[in-house]
This record gives structure tokens, sequence and C-alpha cells, in this order.
């Protein structure tokens, strides 16, 4: 019987693990949050065990760190290791892009298109978690159909320490383009095939929407960060680990 429990605590460790990596990934908490392992257990109706234990694995991840106490929270990334996973990432987005292609139908082009319109939308309304929300499903729902699953288990890394950064993204740091969205030029490039086009579009990406960011990252470069104050209408969806 002892075994059996054991199997269960360690299953339902893994899946709070995976389900708290998401929320990273997709910026759901801030850069210095701190995360209770009493209030998490609580929130998802379980003992505080499995919870520690999916934050204990995080902080290896390197997306939280624990301070004296036991005393954990979401790892700030500085501005150096920002723009050394943004090198990274160039290498490697377009790579699981140009893997994904062969693998893409209209049909899915299409439902692309679709979370490109829940983005642009959210961005309208000024609704920032889900526009960061539907940017990571956006940028995931490519990667992964490159059938490449330690790929993606290395960007799903890349994104859990950078994810919370992100919610300093709106308003400061506005993505910009030279001329129409980035994410308009990978639809394009996806409907036809193109393999330089989606290449070029996903590097592009990167580099032109995050300009304005790594400029408000380089201006607060040191400084402590206030916690951003929830918008109501986006608290009762986010967190519910």
């Amino acid at each position: 019987m002892q075994d059996i429990e054991g199997i269960q605590s360690a299953s339902l460790s893994s899946q709070i693990y995976l389900r708290l990596r998401q929320q990273l990934m997709s910026a759901h908490f801030q850069p210095g949050e701190r995360l209770k392992i009493r209030d998490l257990a609580q929130r998802l109706g379980t003992s505080e065990t499995p919870v520690r234990e999916a934050l204990f694995q995080l902080v290896k991840d390197g997306a939280l760190e624990m301070k004296p106490g036991y005393y954990i929270r979401v790892r700030r990334v500085n501005l150096k290791e920002y723009l050394e996973l943004r090198d990274i990432r160039l290498l490697l987005e377009p790579h699981a892009a140009l893997q994904a292609l062969p693998n893409i139908d209209d049909a899915f082009v299409e439902a692309l298109c679709a979370t490109h319109q829940r983005f642009v939308d959210a961005e309208r309304t000024k609704d920032y978690p889900v526009a960061l929300q539907a940017n990571y499903d956006f940028h995931f729902d490519v990667y992964r159909k490159s059938g490449m699953p330690h790929l993606i288990e290395i960007l799903e890394r890349l994104w859990i320490q950078v994810g919370p950064l992100l919610t300093l993204l709106y308003p400061h740091g506005h993505p910009t383009y030279d001329g129409r969205h980035q994410h308009l030029a990978v639809l394009d490039a996806l409907r036809a095939r193109d393999s330089e086009a989606v290449r070029r579009a996903f590097e592009q990406d990167l580099i032109e929407g995050g300009r304005n960011f790594i400029e408000y990252l380089t201006a607060i470069e040191g400084k402590e960060l206030p916690l951003i104050e929830e918008q109501p209408a986006a608290r009762s969806g986010r967190r519910r680990a």
C-alpha cells in the first residue's frame, strides 16, 4: 500500500509540476512573486507534499528560487540572462518551425489564424493575460508540430525562465513592427510552405517584437520591481493551478 501511495503522490506531483510550468511559460506569474505551498495546495485541493515536490523541481529548472527559510518565489531573469536566452531562442525556435512545416496543413493554418485573432483582440481590449496566453499558444502550436519532443522540452525550459518577465511586456514594452505584424508573415509563410520565409518570420517576430521590451528591461535593470496589480477580469482565470 505504501508503494502505491508513493506512485500516486509522484504522479500528482508531476501533474502539478506540468501545470505550473505551463503557467510560467504563458506569463501567469510575475517576477519576484512569492509562491506559498499552503495556498497552492488549497487551490489544487491536494496536500502540500506534491506541491512542494513540484516547486522544488521548478527551482532546479531555474524558474523559481528558494530563499532562506523555504521562501520560494518566481526568479527574475536579469537583462544579460534574457539576452542570452533570446539568442538561444533565435537559433532553436525557427528550427522547430522548419521541422514542423512538413506536418502542417491548411486546417492547422486556419486554426492558427484564429489564435492570432484572439491575440489581436486581447491586445486591443488590453486583456493582457489573454494576449500573453494567445501568443504562447501561437508559437507552441507550431513548434509541437515538429514531432521533436526533446526540442520542445528545451524550448519549454527556456520559456519557463522568460515567461514571468513577459508580465512586464504590457504596457511597458508593447511589441511594434517595421511593417505588419510578424504573425501574419508566419501565417503567409506556412500557407506557402516556404521554409526560408518561415525561418525569417519567426526570427523577425522575436527581434522586431522584442525591441521595445529590451529597451524597457535595459532602463529598469537593477531596480526593484513592484508586483503588478491584477486586472479584475483576469484574476478569476489566473493561477488556478
